[in-house]
This record gives C-alpha cells, structure tokens and sequence, in this order.
C-alpha cells in the first residue's frame, strides 16, 4: 500500500490544480476541513461530490469485552462519525 498523502503533499498539489499559490490553497483546505466539521458536529451530513458523505451516526449502550482481562462491561451510548464512499470513486480505483 502507497503512503498516505501528508498535508504538505495535498496543499502542494491543490495550489498547482487551483492555479494559486499554496497559502490560499491552504486556507480552503482548512476552510472545507471547518465546514465539515462544524455541520457533521451539529448532527447533519456533508457530501462531496464524487468522493462520498460524511455523516455522524448514533451507536447505542452496548456490552463490551477487554480483550485483555477478559471483563465484560456496560460502555455508553456515544457517537461516530462514518464516511460512504461514492460509486464514481469507486468505479475509478477499481476500473
């Protein structure tokens, strides 16, 4: 498996898709990383189009089990934040 693209790496290459320099292409990297996180924090969902939906989704009280010691316990309710993938995505990596 390739090495993940690092930030420096993805603004380098959004400034030359853009066609600006990287300072801009780094403020609408963290402008679109603070929308994302703001609206799925709220509860609601993003979509980015050709890429996927990111949502938040609601896991209920479960039993969990330490793999360690073997103990079993009541863990919260809590929340988690999903992504589906887009078929256009997918149908890009796979054909």
């Amino acid at each position: 498996m390739a090495k993940p693209m690092t930030k420096t790496q993805l603004v380098a290459a959004l400034a030359e898709e853009m066609g600006t320099d990287k300072k801009a292409a780094t403020a609408a990297l963290d402008a679109i990383g603070n929308l994302i996180t703001r609206e799925v924090s709220a509860g609601g969902a993003v979509t980015l189009p050709n890429i996927g939906k990111i949502y938040c989704r609601e896991r209920p009280e479960r039993m969990v089990r330490n793999p360690a010691t073997g103990e079993q316990f009541k863990k919260e309710a809590d929340k988690v934040v999903k992504m589906t993938i887009a078929k256009a995505l997918k149908d890009s990596v796979n054909g």
